[in-house]
């Protein structure tokens, strides 16, 4: 291995590292669920070059070693892991070159695991109307839970998304709503009249309760008043889902999906859905495009004699 270990005893934090994190945090406006990842991805890798310590000469950081490491973890890890621990040495060293720290990055050259695509899961649209239609708006809670998966359904918003919308955030003149996405990139999204009245009747409830909402104030609260958070909103859908005895697993991630596949089963443009989403490139939306296909097969399968 090239790659040697400082001579330095024990370092709790390398400070190239850190540097790299805080370029994330301030000048990427990374996440803090990312921030961790990141970290203890190059903690790992840092290890594997100097096992005492954890402490490395990054400049003297050769491609085999990289690739050392890679293979290492072929034996232990999924392939998405690998690609993702792959990529967070590739970005540190990427952001290590172009600050000058190091002459070159030895990771560049090195190809990810090759990960076979997953169709995103997504419910039929008989069986997420009839989620929707079961959830009984009763009571503040109950009014709240209709609210919270009628507009994951209706706008395909981010769980992180949702709980992060403010009364502010809401056109309901237009059926809009201002959304902050992955890197705290804002864009605009639209939901539905049903999404609409589920909010409102939601709203009622609130006043009569005494959470009456004002401009600031979360639009969707747990049962202190505080904004619900990321976790009980997964913990609602799962609720939600025995209820009406749906046994798929189902995320709200895969509203979010369902969304997108009925958008484009219905004749949207894919261009449309991918601002609708909020993906940077079009590639990721494009993993919908497999419910055409299906359409595209069953009107074959009708259609050709020897089908």
């Amino acid at each position: 291995m090239a790659a040697i270990a400082e001579n330095t005893p024990d370092k709790k934090s390398d400070p190239l590292v850190e540097e790299f994190l805080n370029h994330l945090a301030y000048e990427r406006n990374a996440s803090a669920h990312t921030l961790r990842n990141y970290r203890r991805d190059l903690e790992a890798f840092a290890k594997y070059l100097g096992p005492e310590t954890g402490a490395v000469r990054w400049e003297e950081v050769e491609p085999g070693d990289v690739r050392g490491y890679i293979g290492k973890l072929h034996l232990s890890h999924m392939k998405s892991s690998m690609q993702r621990k792959l990529s967070a040495i590739k970005s540190f060293y990427k952001y290590l070159a172009r600050e000058g720290r190091v002459a070159a990055s030895p990771a560049e050259a090195v190809a990810s695991p090759k990960i076979p695509k997953k169709l995103p899961e997504f419910m039929p649209v008989d069986e997420i109307l009839h989620l929707l239609d079961s959830v009984r708006p009763e009571g503040l809670a109950g009014a709240r839970d209709k609210a919270i998966l009628e507009f994951l359904y209706a706008s395909g918003v981010r769980v992180s998304e949702l709980v992060g919308l403010s009364v502010k955030d809401l056109e309901f003149s237009t059926l809009t709503a201002r959304v902050r996405g992955k890197g705290k990139v804002e864009r605009e999204v639209v939901f539905t009249s049903a999404a609409k009245a589920a909010l409102g009747e939601y709203f009622t409830l609130r006043k009569i309760s005494g959470f009456a909402p004002d401009h600031e104030s979360p639009v969707f609260l747990n049962a202190r008043g505080g904004r619900l958070t990321d976790r009980s909103v997964r913990r609602i859908l799962n609720d939600w889902l025995m209820r009406a005895a749906i046994t798929r697993k189902v995320s709200p991630h895969t509203l979010r999906h369902t969304f997108a596949t009925h958008l484009l089963g219905s004749g949207a443009d894919l261009r449309g859905i991918q601002e609708l989403l909020g993906h940077k490139s079009l590639s990721t939306t494009q993993k919908y495009t497999h419910l055409g296909i299906e359409k595209l097969m069953e009107v074959y399968d009708k259609a050709h004699p020897r089908a």
